[in-house]
């Protein structure tokens, strides 16, 4: 039906269509109505500059004034329409000069059933498909509970009573509205990882973006998964709550009209998996607050589980989708299936080149998908999670369980790698684009050719170690990030000074060490190539809110820009968080096509908390909602912003 609409509305022969304004003029000048056809002929565009149709693409390419912009916006205004979907574009522009046009001829058109009938069923198809992208409502209650994942009761954090929390599914461009409720005894934040939040750092969730929820109060998100498909997770982002629990998986689907690049699956499983500690998080966070490093964890879980605790059922014969998110705090983790394959297929939101491997290390805040045929002898067969580059090394395991299973469990499960950094190297490298693929619209993904694109900044960072006063903090450049009394977001919007240093963080490492509520100026559309530097024995995880990157290369050693002749410019994976190996370094271009307040950190919950991570402000000059959504209605508002209106 929807090509059936663009062709009527927008394949129509231009002198029909200027018969018809010229018939529509006529009938205003004979019933003396007044005529209300915007100022200039011609075809519309959205503000995105084409037209999106259902399946997402653009339909053609075409003009539109600015006057003509206007009369959109004043007919939606008429119409009841929220000036927050001015986006609603062409179609709605054209449905609502249908219905100016019924209203103005009412008359003359009820002398003719045929223009009557025509104008009617371009009516009802317009409103058949200019509805707007559905909305799912969640209402989430956060409280203590007692939780035993290691068999050890402690108290952990749980949405709706549950842990991990509940499961979000939605379909690209869908809205989520998630309103919730603070029923512990300190302030609150969920953020939202891998969601891209576009246009609307406001509900990103993080503490230089949005104010705690207070206990006993409630906030209500206002989330958009534009043009994403894939899988990723929400977490609680303040307080080291993370090591509590709060988090729980994110499934976004491909509109039913936009190819996948694989057959259904039989079924679609979330693994959550990451280290975990016996201590609660408040004793945690003590040892954090008193300058001290975490203990080595207790265990790894497996969806809130340890060992043996959860069974994923297969029928024989069949494949299944696993999405694998590491949500731990501090390590890597390598995932496998005793007798299975595994196809890798999506990768933080990016359909992959389907390689097939035995094993997968996922770190620190990553997400993949991978496809597994139920193909063996019917029994049961160990899903195991092991730590990587750890001594000694973690492992926990579920079952994977055939229906018509003949037998139990092996007595051991399989090993796997270790402590081999050169195995995980080539197999991040061995990642690649599906480019033939379509993403969440139907252009193919290697459509974006980030290769040829010239890079406009350079932007080297170091971790490192520092102590500060007596205690260990972490830092980038040199910096270690204190948190503020008041959001970032909310300072720069009411322009209140001396919350943070703008340029405080520079593009390149420096020596000593400082304690700054660090922000990063950078350029809306700017292409940056960002080095991660590694100078340590540790593994690093970086992760950037509001964006996605291309991982152009890695490689032991010191960075240089004799270093580029080695990067992949064609075919490499996009996704939003990455690893950095012991004594190496990764670069990434990264596209700035989100203006915002935005958390860049690592992904090692510990050294986020004492200070490795800062903000990045993008920054449009233009001051328009065509480029950031405005202050929303239901802000919450805390220090130096107590008192401002939005």
């Amino acid at each position: 039906m929807d090509g059936c609409v663009r062709y009527m509305i927008l394949a129509t022969p231009y002198h029909n269509r200027r018969k018809e304004e010229r018939r529509t003029e006529t009938l205003a000048r004979d019933t003396g109505a007044k005529k209300h056809e915007p100022p200039h002929k011609g075809s519309f565009k959205t503000d995105d500059h084409r037209l999106e149709n259902e399946d997402g693409g653009a339909s053609r390419r075409s003009r539109k004034s600015p006057s003509k912009r206007r009369w959109c916006r004043k007919q939606r205004e008429e119409n009841g329409r929220a000036a927050s979907r001015e986006k609603r574009g062409r179609r709605d522009c054209l449905l609502l000069m249908l219905i100016n046009r019924l209203k103005m001829g009412e008359q003359r058109i009820k002398a003719s059933s045929f223009s009557l009938s025509v104008l009617l069923l371009l009516l009802h198809l317009s409103l058949f498909v200019n509805g707007e992208d559905a909305y799912r409502f969640f209402t989430w209650n956060v409280s203590y509970g007692d939780i035993y994942p290691l068999g050890v009761k402690q108290q952990g954090i749980l949405i709706n009573g549950q842990f991990p929390g509940p499961q979000i599914e939605t379909v690209t461009n869908e809205n989520l509205v998630v309103n919730v409720f603070n029923s512990l005894d300190e302030p609150f934040l969920l953020s939202w990882n891998g969601i891209m939040q576009r246009r609307n750092s406001w509900q990103d969730g993080v503490l230089g973006t949005n104010c705690p929820i207070r206990p006993g109060g409630n906030f209500t998100y206002n989330l958009q998964v534009k043009d994403q498909i894939g899988s990723f997770f929400y977490f609680p982002s303040l307080a080291f709550h993370k090591a509590a629990g709060g988090y729980g998986g994110i499934k976004i689907a491909s509109r039913s009209v936009i190819p996948v690049p694989f057959a259904p699956p039989a079924g679609d499983y979330t693994v959550l998996a990451g280290d975990w500690f016996k201590q609660n998080h408040t004793d945690l966070k003590a040892i954090l607050d008193n300058g001290h490093d975490l203990p080595f964890p207790d265990g790894i879980l497996i969806n809130g589980r340890g060992s043996n605790g959860y069974t994923f059922n297969v029928d024989q014969g069949k494949t299944y989708r696993f999405r694998i998110s590491n949500v731990g705090l501090t390590t890597s983790i390598n995932f496998r299936i005793q007798g299975h394959k595994l196809v890798l297929v999506e990768v933080e939101g990016t359909h992959s080149l389907q390689n097939t491997y035995d094993s997968i290390d996922v770190h620190l805040g990553q997400s993949y998908s991978v496809l597994v045929t139920a193909d063996q002898p019917p029994k049961d067969y160990y899903i195991v999670v092991s730590t990587r580059f750890t001594t000694p090394v973690l492992t926990t395991t579920s079952a994977l369980r055939y229906s018509n299973s003949a037998g139990g469990l092996d007595s051991a499960p399989p090993g796997g790698p270790t402590t081999e950094i050169d195995w995980s190297v080539n197999q991040a490298r061995s990642l690649r684009r599906n480019l033939t693929a379509s993403g969440p619209r139907p252009n193919p993904q290697g459509s974006y050719h980030y290769g040829m694109i010239n890079t406009t900044r350079t932007i080297r960072l170091v971790n490192s170690a520092p102590v500060i006063d007596a205690k260990q903090r972490y830092a980038v450049n040199s910096v270690s990030f204190i948190a503020p009394d008041t959001p970032l977001k909310l300072a720069d919007y009411f322009n209140i000074s001396g919350v943070f240093s703008l340029g405080g963080i520079q593009d390149n490492p420096s020596g000593g060490a400082s304690l700054k509520t660090a922000v990063m100026p950078a350029d809306f559309r700017g292409f940056v190539e960002v080095v991660f530097e590694n100078p340590e024995d540790t593994i690093q995880s970086w992760h950037v809110d509001g964006h996605h990157f291309f991982v152009v290369g890695i490689d032991g050693g010191q960075w240089s820009a004799a270093s580029r002749t080695g990067y992949n410019l064609h075919d490499t994976i996009s996704r939003v968080t990455v690893q950095v190996y012991p004594k190496s370094w990764t670069a990434v271009y990264m596209p700035l096509d989100n203006v915002g307040m935005w958390n860049v950190r690592s992904e090692n919950w510990a050294r986020q908390y004492l200070g490795q991570q800062f903000y990045l402000r993008v920054y449009s000059p233009a001051n328009s909602w065509r480029d950031e959504a405005p202050i929303p209605n239901n802000v919450l508002l805390c220090g130096q912003a107590v008192g401002h209106h939005a």
